[in-house]
């Protein structure tokens, strides 16, 4: 049975239920306790708040360090593992990696059809404003 983390007792529960479909269990697990990295100053120097795990039957590696508390980040740290594992057996698409190819989308230049349609729809957009407006006088 897993350790109480500082989460709800159903997102804990979602893990173990993850956990036992992938077939793991918390013997199968190396962890380590790490000093931080980045900001922090004094409290990350002294303290050993970054979890790194090791799941050798599988051979991946997770390190976390996305608080300042050490259980969070041991829960945090299981449960990234647990979706590489699964994006591994399953071959799913990972939700990061979903999110990165969305981006990479959104970024990409436009082709040169696409651009000049939008740059004619501007236009057009632009001569129906011109026309609504009202006539000025330059007699003043």
């Amino acid at each position: 049975m897993m350790s109480t983390f500082p989460i709800s007792p159903q997102k804990e529960a979602d893990l173990e239920r993850r956990m036992s479909r992938l077939g793991l269990r918390e013997n199968d697990f190396v962890e380590r306790f790490i000093r931080g990295s980045g900001p922090g100053g004094q409290k990350i120097n002294k303290s050993s708040v970054a979890v790194w795990l090791s799941h050798p039957p599988s051979g991946l590696d997770v390190r976390c360090q996305e608080t300042r508390s050490q259980s969070l980040n041991r829960y945090l740290a299981r449960r990234r593992l647990v979706e590489k594992l699964e994006a591994k057996i399953f071959g799913e698409k990972s939700r990061e990696r979903q999110l990165k190819e969305k981006i990479r989308r959104q970024k990409r230049r436009r082709s040169r059809r696409a651009k000049d349609k939008m740059l004619a729809n501007k236009r057009h957009q632009g001569e129906k404003k011109r026309l609504r407006s009202t006539p000025r006088s330059d007699e003043s």
